[in-house]
Order: C-alpha cells, then structure tokens, then sequence
C-alpha cells in the first residue's frame, strides 16, 4: 500500500520530467527573444531550484540574493516565483507597481474548502467582496473611534496577564512567554469578536487552541509539493487536505458561538457591539452579501491569518517573544528600558496607551525587534496579475512574488552592526513601520499593509512595557544571558525554535 502511495505521484513526476525540460528549453529560447527575466540560479529539471530553499528559506534566498541580485527568479517545480531582497526593489513593487502586485499566491492548502473565496487575506483586492470585508475591518473595528472605545478591554486582559505573571514569581516558577502572550491576545480577540474568553487567563490553558494556530502557520509557510506540482493536486501527495481538518474545528467552534448567539437574540434583545453583532447586522441588511457560511468563514481566518488576526495571536505571541529574548540576551538594554518607565511612569504603576508616546525608548526596542524578527519572513506572497516590468527586468504574469522582509531589516546597506540588537539606532530616527518607509516594512505595505496594524501598535508596546515596569525577569535555569538561544523556526510566521521561559522576579 505504502509503495503505490509514494509511487504514484513519483511516476507523475516522472513522466513530467520530458515536458518540463522541453517547456524549459522553449521558454529560454522565447525569454532571451522577447524579454530580459530577473537573473537567478539555474533551475534542474522538474524540481527546479526547490532543493536551494532549505528549512530556513529566508536565509537560503537571502545568500543567493548576494549573488544574484535584489530582484532574482526562481523555478519552484511549475511555478515561477520571484524574490525581492531589497527596500528600493520592495518599494517598485509594493508602492510604484501596487496595482499589478495586488493579488495574494494562494497555498493549496487554503483552497480545498474554497475559504480563500471569503478571506480578506486572500481574496484579490480588485473585487468588490474585497472592498467589503476590508470596508468592514477599518470601520466597526481598527477605526480609532472604535479602538478607543475597546481600549478598557485591553487594559482589562493586561491586567489579567499580570495576575498571571503575579502568581508565577510568588510561586518561583518560570513563564512560557509565547504562551502567556497568546493566550492574553486570544481572549482580547474573542471578546472582540465575541464577547467571551475562549481559555482562562489564569492557567496554563489554550494549549491546543495555540497548537493548531501554529501548525496551520507552519504548513502555510512550509514548500508544499502541490503549490509547485499542480499535476500532483488530485492525489494529494502530503495529506494536506486531510491537514485541513483543523480548519474544521475552527470552524466548528465559530459556528457554535454563531448559533448561540442567533438563538440568544430570538429569546432577548441583545445589546453587544463586537464584531459577531456587527457580521450579523450586516448579513440582514444584506443576506446575499454576507450569510451565515460567510460569518464563519469570516471568523475562521480572523483566527489563523496574521492579516486579519489583529497582528495574530501568532505574530503578536512571537514578537513579544523576541522582544524579551533581546533584552534577557542584553540585560543592559533591559534595565535602561526600565529605568525610563520608572521615570515616566512610576516603577509598577499601570501602563496606559496614551503613555506610550511618552517612552521612547521603549518604541525603539519594538522597532529593532520588528527589524531583526519581522513576524512574516516573506510578508504574505503575491501574485504577478500581468507580466509586470521591475527596473528593466520582466516579472512573468502569475509568477510568485516574495519580499524578503527578514533580510532587508538585516541589510548591512541600510544598518550600522545590522546584526546586532540595538534600539538607540533608532533614537533619533523618524523610521516608522507603517508602510511608508520600506527599510521597515514588518506590517507590509501598499494596499494589502495588514489592517490590524493600529491594534498591534497600541497593544505590543503596552503588553511589554507593562511586563518590563512590573518585574524584573530572569532567563530560567542556569543559562547566562550572552548564551540564550535565539534559533527561528519557520513558517508563514517567524517563531523561536524553543519556547522563551523566564522567571518574573520582583522589582
């Protein structure tokens, strides 16, 4: 049984080889006739240059760029994909050319229940139901009239957060900070959309709720054979489509918290103003617009794509982690970013939003945290919508497009000790990551800038400087700071290897 599973799309890939080397040849032949491509490594037949990407794709591209140049082409199997490794490049095609580059690559692996179909993540931006959804995120939720009015809420799970962290240090015990953080922006998020904590704030739960958010980001940023073997797509060489059940029990759950609301508003007047309200009200003025499938399905990629998820539990939970892995790795930078809080704030007292324009210090260790550790690699991938002209060189229509966010903000060009953490780079530096100055891009840019930006700026820079102003923190066991390990691990979104764990100890 095992041998016709593997053997089959083997012989598929086989008998693909003569094709490709023939398509191959006709295509240079053409290429050189009519139209200068972007340099890149010679591809092999078949697989192309897919055994250059590694484990780490962000590092392997970000060495062939050295060579290749900040606009190289590679073959990926079928398909064609074309990697940006510089901010000027990244500025052509996500400012100059935004229109052309508006369209998302989409992985297999978000097509097999057709959720691309309703995802502002991943529907094309020239669609009117785009238009709708993102109308939707910047009006009844990332407005600044609406974020000021959740802003108790997220001062509320800040303080549970503390307890949290509270009950640790009074016990000795060391905090997983990923998980703290995930769980802290989970129920921020599901009160948004909700009105209710999906995991208790006090214990060490939504384990498997974090499990399944990581492994579907994992997947979505790992080379999947049928992104670049279509041929390959009906007999689903990995699994991934029976991977996809965990899009199911997402889906089961948000239909569940659809359906108990439904039934809540037959028996009372419901007064809650959170999103779920907001999608329903909208699919009675316009049920053939947005219907019950379209609420969850709306719901379901509000809690997987770092796009729509607020800057993501994920990205949120992995920036943080970064942040205090830095600091812990430099305790000097530590104690100066606390010393500012103590003069500003109050050594303990709470953090407000409003504060944050007040510590600069502390937004320049987020800024340096965004340059090393964007939470997104390659941002989002894009698609070539037309054969597209990027500084002399021809960009295929349909080919892949990558910004490669994690090695511009290590581009020895742009940054003194680029590969050193350091925030006072930043002190009297009016770079800013909100799409307009491409040296800093963590959120994207152009059309498609991840729309939870104005939450994750308010909510990251509170969460750490509430962590920093109310406990000193200590790297758990006997590891000294200079030896804190700072491996990644990849996948959509850039994570560590190892959970951070500390120990909250008392100012």
């Amino acid at each position: 049984m095992d041998y016709y599973y593997y053997a089959t799309p083997l012989a598929l890939l086989l008998a693909w080889t003569l094709v490709q080397g023939f398509n191959l040849i006709l295509s240079l032949r053409t290429n050189r006739r009519r139209r200068k491509l972007p340099p890149g490594p010679l591809p092999l037949p078949v697989i192309g240059n897919l055994h250059l990407l590694g484990n780490q794709p962000h590092r392997s591209l970000a060495k062939l760029a050295d060579f290749h140049g900040p606009i190289m082409r590679l073959k990926l199997g079928q398909t064609t994909a074309v990697v940006i490794s510089s901010s000027d490049m990244a500025k052509q095609v996500l400012q100059k050319q935004v229109s052309a580059f508006s369209s998302r690559s989409i992985p297999d692996l978000v097509q097999v229940d057709n959720f691309h179909l309703f995802s502002v993540a991943w529907l094309p931006a020239s669609r009117p139901q785009w238009r709708n959804l993102r109308k939707i995120l910047n009006s009844r939720i990332f407005s600044v009239n609406n974020l000021d009015a959740s802003q108790h809420l997220r001062f509320k799970k800040i303080q549970e957060l503390v307890v949290y962290c509270q009950r640790s240090s009074e016990m000795g015990e060391a905090v997983d900070i990923g998980g703290a953080i995930f769980r802290t922006m989970l129920n921020l998020l599901s009160n948004t959309l909700f009105s209710k904590d999906l995991v208790d704030p006090y214990e060490n739960s939504g384990k498997e709720f974090m499990e399944m958010v990581e492994g579907i980001m994992l997947e979505l940023g790992k080379p999947n054979l049928v992104d670049y073997f279509p041929v390959l797509k009906i007999i689903d060489p990995l699994g991934l489509r029976r991977y996809n059940s965990l899009f199911g029990k997402l889906l089961k759950l948000f239909h569940g918290l659809i359906n108990e609301r439904l039934e809540l508003r037959k028996s009372q007047n419901v007064q809650k103003t959170d999103v779920l309200e907001a999608l329903i009200t909208a699919s009675e003025h316009d049920p053939q617009e947005i219907d019950r499938m379209h609420i969850a399905t709306i719901c379901l990629v509000f809690s997987v794509f770092q796009d729509l998820f607020v800057a993501g539990t994920d990205t949120s939970s992995n920036v943080m982690e970064w942040a205090m892995a830095g600091l812990l790795k430099a305790p000097e930078i530590m104690k100066k970013a606390q010393d500012e809080l103590s003069e500003v704030i109050g050594e303990g007292k709470a953090i407000e939003e409003d504060d944050v324009v007040r510590l600069p210090y502390l937004q320049c260790i987020i800024k340096e945290t965004y340059r090393l550790h964007p939470p997104a690699p390659f941002l989002v991938p894009r698609e070539a919508g037309q054969d597209v002209e990027v500084c002399g060189y021809t960009v295929p229509k349909g080919s892949k497009l990558m910004v490669n966010a994690w090695v511009i903000g290590r581009d020895s060009t742009l940054w003194e000790d680029s590969l050193v953490f350091n925030p006072d780079r930043f002190k009297d530096s009016k770079l800013d990551v909100r799409g307009q100055d491409f040296e800093l891009i963590p959120f994207g840019a152009g059309r498609r800038i991840c729309p939870g930006l104005p939450l994750a700026i308010r909510m990251v820079p509170v969460m750490l400087g509430t962590l920093l102003n109310t406990f000193n923190w200590k790297i758990e066991g006997d590891i000294a700071p200079k030896d804190l390990d700072m491996q990644e691990k990849f996948g959509l979104t850039l994570a560590r290897l190892h959970p951070l764990r500390a120990v909250p100890l008392p100012l």
